[in-house]
């Protein structure tokens, strides 16, 4: 007893003085947690059950009417935004993740002056999104754009993009792929983890390469698989940026009279989960609807993660 009053008495002071230092510290980081991220969250949910416009007024309650009205027919363009948005999950997600494991895989082989292709094949994912955005408006423009002008010397149809509903999508699909560089470069990290005796044993064996990839290296790059796979599905659920601003400006040059463009457009073609929010919220002004179709977003995304996680046990391979 004696012995732990006096560690208690020694230490209490040092115990609270590394404490309030530890809080100074931490303070930036808790204001930024409290203001940016807890408290907006608690408004946002309790404005999803609110209707509110995000004026002066305080928010009129009503219970589960906004997420109603997600699935009665009263906001017409839901149905809209859903096929959008699920476009865009089942095929931006698999062939990003194809054509960036092709790029690792070639950026694995050792060749004099690998280094600048890796770092070549990176810098556009540090594009900032507007950046990346405007330049390939400039590149897919149907009148003066490389692409069709290229296309064109091909004799191949040269296509609306931006300004065409049905190549719209694919267009941000290009971009996408073209910024790809992050997941390359964990691609690329997987890859050189892959223990390379396994790969000589297979190669002793007579497996080609075909088959040492697909029986060795692809196995064992399962939980990098996983990784990007899990990243790349919670992004694409929350893709905004890009089809904002090539939405935006796209319909605005496409329009006779000069003013602001169309959010998703053309026709509607690029208006995604996120941006149906953002367009509800601060330009419709329905701040407790978005709010609303915002808390859903996040039901639906975690419960797809959740499903992917608990499927990942029968074909995650983790070496040992």
């Amino acid at each position: 007893m004696a012995v732990s009053a006096q560690r208690a008495r020694g230490s209490s002071p040092e115990t609270w003085r590394n404490l309030r230092v530890a809080l100074v510290f931490l303070l930036p980081w808790l204001i930024g947690m409290l203001g940016l991220w807890l408290i907006p969250t608690g408004l946002s949910l309790y404005f999803s059950f609110t209707d509110y416009t995000g004026a002066i007024w305080p928010p009129h309650w009503i219970g589960l009417d906004n997420f109603r009205a997600m699935f009665d027919g009263t906001d017409p363009d839901f149905n809209t935004t859903l096929g959008v948005t699920a476009w865009w999950v089942f095929l931006s997600v698999p062939i990003g993740l194809a054509a960036s494991l092709g790029l690792a895989l070639l950026l694995n082989m050792r060749v004099r002056g690998i280094g600048i292709y890796r770092t070549i094949f990176f810098i556009p994912s540090l594009v900032p999104f507007v950046g990346s955005s405007l330049l390939f408006l400039w590149l897919l423009n149907p009148q003066y754009g490389l692409v069709n002008q290229f296309l064109g010397l091909m004799h191949l149809p040269q296509l609306g993009w931006f300004t065409d509903p049905t190549w719209a999508k694919p267009g941000l699909l290009l971009q996408s792929v073209w910024a790809s560089g992050a997941t390359i470069i964990i691609f690329l990290a997987g890859l050189q983890s892959v223990p390379e005796e396994l790969v000589e044993a297979a190669s002793l064996d007579g497996a080609g390469r075909l088959s040492r990839f697909w029986h060795v290296t692809l196995p064992l790059l399962t939980p990098t698989i996983f990784f990007n796979l899990i990243l790349g599905m919670i992004n694409a659920f929350q893709y905004f940026a890009q089809a904002f601003v090539v939405s935006t400006i796209a319909s605005a040059g496409a329009g006779s009279g000069g003013g602001s463009g169309e959010v998703g457009g053309p026709a509607g073609s690029t208006l995604f989960f996120s941006l149906h929010i953002y367009d509800q919220a601060f330009q419709q002004g329905n701040v407790g609807y978005a709010s609303a179709m915002a808390w859903g977003l996040v039901v639906v995304v975690a419960a797809i993660t959740l499903v992917v996680v608990g499927t990942s046990g029968r074909w995650v391979h983790y070496a040992s």
